[in-house]
């Protein structure tokens, strides 16, 4: 049975973890009581949809701005707004991983102020500490209910045809009783971010902080590949600090089938 877990539960749990990998002096953030945030606090509001809905935010003490906690020489607000975007993400993928329940953010945006909080974080770092503050109006929505409707002309069973498409749906086979016994077999799936065709020469001359740059931007999906083949593409996450992929496309199960004759 799927745990009963909420996005905010899973974000307050991402967060804790990136914030002490990414922050300059592992900050520790623990629930704690709201206090004011003090003058130029600044946050991000987020739009989620799927299982839960409704508006995310997170407010961040304005301290957090002049702190160089994600590196000397940058934009804070800016790598905070991208550290934020990290945690909401990975929240979604825990989210998926514990209880099978799917969230997407679909909007993201810079906010001033909140006009009230769900829940308060204390992130302290030696002496220094700062208010994180969090409001979550996220709902699970109320079923519909179903409306029964009268089959199309187009329609048969097992074979459905959409409507106003000249092209049917091919059915799933059903799986035979040989392929069924591979079913608990362990296949290695790997993550292919790009290529690229370099001569050996370059090869040879690589180094520690040399950048080999790829044929995929850094906005395109990344490949899931089993064998040779391509059986998903997706968005990276992360889930409890690890490389996660949230899938986006999957290809027909016959493909997906078939990247397994390779192995056999």
């Amino acid at each position: 049975m799927a745990e009963t877990v909420t996005y905010l539960e899973c974000w307050s749990r991402v967060a804790a973890g990136l914030f002490s990998q990414a922050l300059v002096g592992e900050p520790q953030m623990t629930e704690a009581l709201p206090k004011p945030l003090g003058s130029g606090a600044f946050g991000f509001a987020v739009t989620v949809e799927g299982h839960e809905q409704g508006r995310f935010s997170v407010m961040l003490d304005g301290g957090l701005a002049e702190a160089a906690l994600l590196g000397e020489g940058i934009d804070q607000r800016a790598a905070w707004a991208e550290l934020v975007r990290e945690t909401v993400d990975a929240a979604a993928g825990e989210l998926l991983a514990r209880t099978g329940h799917k969230v997407q953010a679909t909007s993201y945006r810079a906010i001033a102020s909140e006009g009230k909080l769900t829940q308060a974080y204390q992130l302290k770092s030696g002496d220094h500490s700062w208010q994180v503050q969090v409001l979550s109006e996220l709902r699970v929505p109320r079923p519909k209910a179903a409306v029964p409707m009268e089959a199309k002309p187009e329609e048969k069973t097992g074979n459905l045809v959409q409507a106003g498409s000249a092209q049917a749906s091919e059915p799933t086979p059903a799986l035979s009783l040989g392929l069924n016994l591979l079913l608990d077999v362990e296949l290695e799936a790997s993550l292919r971010f790009g290529a690229r065709e370099m001569p050996l020469a370059e090869i040879l001359d690589l180094g520690p902080g040399d950048v080999v740059q790829l044929d995929r931007h850094v906005s395109d999906p990344v490949d899931l590949i089993v064998g040779d083949k391509i059986v998903a593409r997706g968005e990276v996450v992360l889930v409890n600090g690890n490389f996660g992929l949230r899938v986006t496309e999957v290809a027909e199960p016959q493909r997906r089938l078939e990247s397994i004759r390779c192995l056999f």
